[in-house]
């Protein structure tokens, strides 16, 4: 039997409802997205000491040519403009960029810190990772072996002509433990407390040789000391070249931020710029074996 007019009416007006009707088995879509890395690092939502203005400790002196006249504000020298670099990756000015003084054995003691993140050529080592946080490496340099013109220690061609030579170098740093561990000489070294003093102990036959970063060698050669001369340079035992990272308070979440940033200068080119405006080439220096 054929269902009448009025049937056929009903029966779509049912399908039609069933068919408007909610399906109460399907979760409900979220129209919001999920917080990005870059919302994540936008300024006012980064972790910082003062809220607005970001905090970055070194040493002082500041030295060339990681710093420029003693000045780490002025956006001269390597690890300054490294430093502002950063700040304008993370959308900071450099009118909100302040400077504290931070003294560098301090600056890896383990506690709370006085600043966002501390650059002053700290090589990461894995002591000092225990008890701080680094960034990603921006810089690996080599250690220097550095003497005065017609010494002794102007004569070394290899790691055990430095054995039974008068080093030194500035407390806590990797150069000590350099002199330690690997060339182990047979007098204890001197230690300094920064490398002013142990370029006057250089100068006045109180040490053979200092050591120091490579850098660091370049500029005390070129300007500092006339009359010295790079001996040499050298690796750790493992090979691989030492890496300063920033340093940070343990736990720190502002980490993954900077590593964000130096990523960015990595790939745009800014910061090999700026290893080649400030830091000296080390193909001419012979290597101590």
């Amino acid at each position: 039997m054929r269902p009448s007019p009025s049937a056929a009416v009903l029966s779509v007006l049912l399908l039609a409802a069933l068919g408007c009707a909610p399906v109460e088995d399907e979760e409900p879509s979220s129209t919001s997205p999920a917080p990005s890395a870059a919302d994540a690092c936008a300024p006012e939502k980064l972790p910082l000491l003062k809220p607005g203005t970001l905090t970055v400790g070194t040493d002082s002196p500041a030295f060339d040519p990681w710093f420029s006249r003693n000045d780490p504000t002025n956006g001269q020298g390597f690890e300054s403009a490294v430093a502002y670099s950063v700040a304008e990756e993370l959308g900071f000015s450099p009118d909100q960029v302040t400077w504290v003084t931070v003294p560098f054995n301090s600056s890896y003691k383990p506690g709370a810190k006085n600043f966002d993140f501390d650059i002053n050529q700290i090589s990461i080592t894995p002591a000092r990772a225990e008890v701080v946080d680094f960034s990603d490496g921006y810089y690996e340099a080599a250690q220097a072996v550095l003497a005065l013109e017609g010494t002794p220690g102007a004569g070394a061609k290899t790691l055990d002509d430095l054995k039974g030579l008068r080093l030194g170098a500035q407390t806590g740093t990797t150069s000590l433990t350099a002199i330690r561990d690997v060339i182990q000489p047979e007098a204890d070294p001197l230690v300094f407390e920064d490398t002013n003093a142990a370029k006057q102990a250089l100068q006045s036959d109180q040490v053979d040789a200092i050591l120091a970063d490579l850098p660091t060698a370049f500029f005390i050669s070129a300007v500092e000391i006339p009359n010295s001369t790079i001996v040499g340079q050298f690796q750790p035992e493992t090979g691989q070249q030492e890496e300063f990272g920033m340093l940070f308070e343990k736990g720190s979440d502002l980490v993954p931020c900077v590593n964000e940033a130096l990523a960015a200068l990595e790939r745009d080119g800014t910061l090999a710029d700026l290893r080649q405006r400030w830091l000296s080439d080390a193909v001419s220096v012979p290597e101590l074996q």
